[in-house]
């Protein structure tokens, strides 16, 4: 396990690209042994350096949610990281300033409204504990060089997250079947993507029980107040400035982002 000193520094360093938009190395060129315990202290040190500057927790977010993406990291679980209030982009405008290579994902957000803790944690008390689900947008950027990082790089770099759009809609978890909600994702009036929720572990609750267990390793869980990101219904779609998205939620709502510089 890494000493405090090199966790607390490697959080200073991925904090200092974060702000400038500017690529770092991948920090596991460097400390080869690092674990995955390391990497989860260095995203919490990082998130700690973001409250203590007058930024605020307002929830989770899970990755790594499809067979197919744990594959393409040779990893057998999802990942977890925070978010922060900085995060959340109100109105359909993604700016692009402190971004360095955004792709956007849909996904399905649950609202918390009673703490989630503990390592027996099942269905049913998630569906007891979320007072709403909203269709979500995450951009996701690695601070990393290239986008390319090991399991270790993504978590010490909370999980690649950067902003987070929520649809206006408040919808009652018992109201439609959320592992059936199909997904178009189009790029400039083309369509670039399509997907299911089922994508999600099989069904977005699943992704909720899973980020509460793994919480549960540290002894933490899921405050009241809090949103949840379940996890990319489709791939990630790559954005420059001037694209417009269009994002379907089928039976839900349509969501617009304009990129600007």
């Amino acid at each position: 396990m890494m000493i405090k000193k090199d966790i607390n520094m490697i959080a200073s360093v991925i904090a200092h690209h974060q702000k400038k938009a500017v690529e770092l190395e991948k920090i596991t060129s460097k400390y080869l042994d690092i674990t995955l315990e390391d990497a989860y202290l260095i995203q919490k040190e990082y998130i700690a350096k973001a409250i203590e500057a007058g930024d605020q927790s307002v929830g989770w977010k899970m990755g790594l949610t499809s067979l197919a993406k744990q594959r393409s990291v040779g990893v057998n679980q999802p990942i977890y990281g925070r978010l922060l209030k900085s995060m959340e982009i109100t109105g359909e405008i993604l700016n692009l300033k402190g971004l360095i290579h955004p792709r956007v994902e849909p996904e399905l957000a649950f609202f918390v409204k009673k703490e989630l803790k503990g390592p027996n944690v099942q269905e049913q008390d998630v569906w007891e504990a979320t007072g709403c689900i909203a269709p979500a947008l995450e951009v996701i950027d690695s601070r990393y060089k290239d986008f390319s990082f090991s399991h270790m790089d993504v978590v010490a770099d909370n999980a690649s997250s950067a902003r987070f759009i929520l649809s206006g809609l408040s919808l009652p978890p018992g109201q439609y079947n959320w592992d059936e909600i199909d997904v178009v994702m189009k790029k400039n009036n083309r369509v670039v993507q399509e997907g299911r929720s089922s994508a999600v572990l099989g069904h977005p609750v699943q992704s909720i029980i899973k980020l509460v267990h793994m919480l549960a390793v540290s002894g933490l869980g899921i405050e009241p107040g809090s949103w949840v990101l379940t996890g990319g219904m489709t791939e990630a779609v790559q954005v420059e400035n001037g694209d417009h998205l269009s994002i379907e939620f089928c039976g839900l709502d349509t969501m617009q982002v304009h990129v600007r510089p």
